[in-house]
């Protein structure tokens, strides 16, 4: 049996932040370089690791987070492997060198606390979302965890010559260049978009790329939540 189950032991640690298969996170922690890491979302760890939910610095800048947590955010610290994962979904492994990167706030499993971040709402959104979306900034040099349901598609917006519409159930992440707008869809209703009866896309222009997961259905960002 031992033997039949070696060719799932994790490989030998190659970088801060790897995949273990496609829906698990492994993260070489190392006391100095902590991590943030959505609450709950911890399924195993080797070594000596401890955790802090809703610390203060979390507290201080995810004051306005409405996702319906008490705690999003836990800090990460300490020496050894720590493996996370968010009920089965594809994690998707960024690792940010001076870059910049917008994520959807109920995809993002993981990320190093060395990064710059913040909470913010995606402007001209909230008329078609009834409150409007939240995203969290990252910029600077660590890692990144995003989670997708199913395997994610890399848009890249070009020269701004045209416009890449993406449904906000489907959003992951994107380049926080890009210029962002609401569209309401009146004739494609029962067609494009799920879950307020009317629909209505996110446009992106610009240079830079969009994230996009093959699943819409809002049900997913709800049970994520919790």
């Amino acid at each position: 049996m031992n033997q039949q189950l070696s060719g799932f032991a994790p490989a030998p640690v190659a970088a801060r932040m790897e995949n273990h298969g496609s829906h698990m996170l492994k993260v070489a922690m190392q006391s100095g370089n902590d991590l943030l890491a959505r609450v709950g979302s911890m399924v195993a760890y080797e070594g000596f690791v401890q955790y802090e939910p809703n610390p203060p610095a979390v507290r201080q800048i995810a004051k306005e987070w409405m996702t319906g947590e008490g705690a999003p955010l836990m800090k990460c610290s300490g020496d050894g492997l720590l493996y996370l994962a968010d009920y089965g979904a594809d994690v998707v492994v960024v690792n940010l060198a001076g870059d910049s990167l917008s994520v959807n706030g109920t995809n993002l499993l993981a990320f190093d606390t060395s990064l710059q971040w913040g909470v913010e709402r995606v402007k001209g959104m909230a008329k078609f979302a009834g409150q409007g979306l939240w995203n969290v900034k990252l910029s600077g040099q660590g890692w990144v965890a995003l989670t997708s349901r199913g395997t994610p598609v890399v848009v890249d917006c070009g020269r701004g010559e045209d416009e890449t519409y993406v449904d906000p159930d489907a959003l992951i992440a994107w380049s926080p260049n890009l210029k962002v707008k609401g569209k309401r869809s009146f004739k494609a209703g029962s067609l494009i978009g799920r879950g307020s009866g009317e629909a209505y896309q996110m446009g992106f222009s610009g240079e830079g790329i969009v994230v996009v997961q093959p699943s819409e259905d809002s049900t997913d960002r709800l049970r994520a939540r919790g």
